[in-house]
């Protein structure tokens, strides 16, 4: 793919898109329900009707992948199919099908003096995406941000250019047989990476930045970006054995929280098994990682359960390995798996195992991470999977939209101050 060539300077090229963006989204705001989920509906038809095209774009960014000799977890992220191009279409009709959220009221109350007080749901205007590697990332992003009446600027990975504009060109066409603005949804055509520089710096049209890939892009949007980011760095998530967990749910768990899928930000990377756990159920789980080709690494008290455990680092505490590879650690009751998550984890997902309430409770209270699970997989942690229809990224921070971040996070508020000739003394 080559990237069009424009006489216009980076910083030119993206004011003049987030500018129409801009002014796509004031349009938007005000659009009826209907209006978006008829724009929706089109985007699900053509996904459909136009897989062929899709594909063919998606193996010329898969060839290049193979030529450019990219880890197999990025290319798996990068793979379209005939089944992930129909799971975008019936996310993006679950993302029409939910609620609008906007102008519904939040709160509302009336003070002594009359005056009527209501806190009602917006959209935020504006966002701007930058991702690399996820395709599906472009179909996902445009139906929340359509669903939430919000206007999205897209920046695809070079990895992924072609298939990011095969999609963007059927949102362009879906937009514009529903009567609604193609600069709606906008994508910047070129791998230019200046235009990620430019992009950063227009915090005075961009309301919102959402980076969604590796470690060292998510740094640099953290470190660069002119407006609020939504974002988190590491997926180093956690999965610790309590002595009542039962053992199917042990070993069932933790092998599908590793090893579903390796390269996603919500797969395991640490395991802690309670020292009190009874042997043969931690035998059992290590064995059922190491048979189904996962390297294991764990300190000494772990080691002398399979000889086929390597020594882990210290290093390999802070790891997101996004492979077939796991650090596991001996701990000594909740408490003291706790203050490993909190010190070593990124506050992503983390997961207990167990049966006793007591230390359910704890674990749940305790760990500070946008999503804590009791007895499943950590791999649970996705916008669809939580019914949001899709999400456009995982927030850790502790903004209003941590966790997946789905419609309703994509929304803020305004205060509508109702009066009937109020002064104030």
């Amino acid at each position: 793919m080559v990237s069009p060539v424009s006489t216009l300077s980076p910083t030119d090229q993206i004011r003049d898109l987030a500018r129409s963006a801009r002014e796509s989204a004031a349009i938007l705001a005000q659009v009826s329900p209907d209006s978006v989920n008829l724009a929706l509906s089109a985007v699900a038809e053509n996904l459909r009707a136009r897989v062929g095209d899709i594909l063919r774009a998606n193996r010329r960014d898969m060839d290049r992948a193979k030529e450019r000799n990219l880890a197999p977890a990025l290319c798996d992220r990068l793979m379209l199919d005939e089944a992930r191009v129909e799971a975008m279409a019936r996310g993006v009709e679950t993302v029409r099908d939910l609620p609008d959220p906007i102008g519904s009221v939040l709160e509302e109350k009336t003070r002594p003096n009359g005056l009527v007080i209501r806190r009602v749901r917006v959209p935020i205007g504006l966002l701007g995406m930058i991702f690399e590697s996820r395709p599906n990332v472009t179909v996902d992003a445009a139906a929340l941000c359509l669903k939430s009446h919000n206007a999205v600027l897209l920046r695809g990975g070079s990895e992924s250019i072609d298939s990011c504009l095969a999609l963007h060109a059927i949102l362009a066409e879906s937009l514009r047989a529903s009567g609604l603005p193609e600069s709606c949804v906008s994508m910047i055509p070129s791998t230019d990476r200046a235009l990620v520089g430019a992009m950063l710096g227009a915090g005075d049209l961009i309301d919102v930045m959402i980076p969604r890939g590796g470690k060292g892009l998510i740094a640099r949007v953290m470190a660069e970006a002119t407006m609020p980011v939504f974002s988190h760095l590491d997926g180093i998530c956690h999965i610790y054995i309590h002595p009542s967990a039962r053992t199917d749910v042990a070993c069932a768990v933790t092998l599908n929280a590793k090893m579903r899928r390796t390269g996603i930000c919500g797969a395991v990377e640490t395991l802690l098994m309670d020292e009190d756990l009874d042997r043969q159920v931690s035998a059992q789980v290590l064995k059922t990682l190491l048979d189904s080709g996962c390297t294991v690494v764990g300190d000494e008290a772990v080691r002398s359960f399979d000889s086929r455990i390597g020594m882990a680092e210290e290093t390999d505490w802070t790891t997101e390995y996004l492979d077939a590879k796991i650090s596991v650690r001996m701990v000594k009751g909740v408490a003291q798996a706790v203050d490993h998550i909190n010190r070593y984890g990124s506050h992503h997902t983390d997961g207990i195992l167990a049966e006793d309430p007591q230390a359910v409770d704890f674990f749940l209270k305790r760990v500070d991470s946008a999503i804590v699970i009791r007895n499943a997989s950590t791999q649970f942690a996705d916008g669809g999977e939580f019914g949001m229809g899709a999400e456009i990224g995982i927030a850790t921070g502790k903004f209003h939209a941590r966790g997946p971040v789905g419609v309703e996070q994509l929304t803020t508020y305004k205060y509508e101050v109702l009066g009937s000739g109020q002064i104030r003394a």
